[in-house]
């Protein structure tokens, strides 16, 4: 492949996993991020990164007309922290939904035709049934999820305005990818997650073992799972960033607008993640019990038939242990710079 594709949010976690297997894949990369959570030296130097706002659609439309053509946008931009969406929903629907369809309306002005989203389950809000298949009620329970659902329905609707002219120069093909629980690190350790104060259970509980935090707090304990904690559907970073070459594929290859569920079909409660942390580090790190966080459900726990058979996605990390542990050898890794570094 040498088709020309602009992925904002490249330099953050699953973007910049991804990036680097577009680059293996062949793809010419531009990379936006203005560097809120993201780092320049996670990009794939093969990349080039322009630190701007992906929200920004005058600025993205020069860099568009200035490459074109551009073959694809894959959006990863964006806020990701739950319980803070809740705290500060404004400023969750002016980067997430709003910049969004600045970025969307960017795209039409200039031609660009195909458009991978950076989804989420928690578009589901709490599920009648699990494992969840994309068919399932949407009814998200915080503004983080409210705002991936409606850049969902903005996409929808952009691409049903051009179905009269499908096979011709105004087609807009997208596809939304429902991330579960994203976790884990690159096994070489050259990549993983490196947010300041994330909230990510494993990456928490990665942070615990190498002594960066004190203690690893469990947010609800008398939830309907079997011991009293939230269930999830973790999937490696490096399975979903190949999902994304496969979806890009799919879209330049003339596949139709879809939603895809991304996760293993089958889940971990939060006891579970944490005693697989202590176990690959072997650092028995202390653990708190307190109340449940807002925004929070039970279980969610992916049905992924659908993008099996639409993309032919094959996982090669659907194991809790290997995810545990490489994303431990990446905290070890970031400790080890910040020792350095002073």
């Amino acid at each position: 492949m040498s088709a020309t594709v602009l992925v904002t949010g490249g330099a953050g976690y699953i973007g910049s996993h991804t990036t680097r297997q577009l680059v293996q894949a062949g793809f010419d990369l531009i990379v936006v991020d203005n560097l809120y959570s993201g780092h320049s030296w996670a990009v794939d130097p093969a990349a080039r990164l322009f630190e701007l706002d992906a929200g920004d659609a005058a600025t993205i439309g020069k860099i568009l007309r200035a490459h074109a053509p551009i073959a694809a946008v894959i959006h990863f931009a964006g806020y990701i922290v739950v319980p803070e969406s809740v705290s500060d929903p404004i400023k969750y629907y002016r980067n997430n939904p709003i910049a969004s369809t600045n970025l969307i309306q960017a795209c039409r002005e200039n031609g660009v035709q195909h458009f991978l989203f950076s989804s989420s389950a928690a578009v589901y809000g709490q599920p009648e049934h699990v494992p969840i298949t994309e068919q399932a009620t949407t009814a998200p329970i915080n503004p983080y999820g409210r705002g991936k659902l409606i850049t969902e329905w903005t996409l929808a609707d952009v691409a049903h305005t051009t179905q009269i002219n499908k096979g011709g120069d105004d087609r807009f093909e997208y596809m939304a990818l429902r991330y579960f629980n994203v976790a884990g690190a690159s096994p070489d350790a050259a990549l993983g997650q490196a947010t300041p104060e994330a909230t990510h259970l494993v990456k928490v509980a990665c942070e615990a073992a190498c002594g960066k935090r004190n203690a690893v707090q469990i947010f609800g304990v008398d939830y309907p799972t079997p011991d009293g904690t939230c269930v999830r559907d973790y999937i490696h970073v490096e399975d979903l960033a190949a999902a994304h070459v496969l979806g890009l594929k799919y879209l330049l290859d003339g596949g139709t607008s879809t939603v895809l569920n991304c996760g293993y079909g089958h889940g971990f409660s939060v006891r579970e993640v944490i005693d697989t942390v202590q176990r690959v580090s072997d650092v028995p790190f202390p653990v708190v019990e307190t109340g449940r966080r807002s925004g929070d459900p039970a279980q969610l726990v992916a049905d992924n038939a659908r993008i099996k058979q639409q993309l032919g996605w094959s996982p090669q990390y659907d194991d809790l242990e290997l995810i545990c542990r490489t994303a431990f050898m990446w905290e070890q890794k970031l400790a080890a710079r910040i020792s350095r570094t002073g």
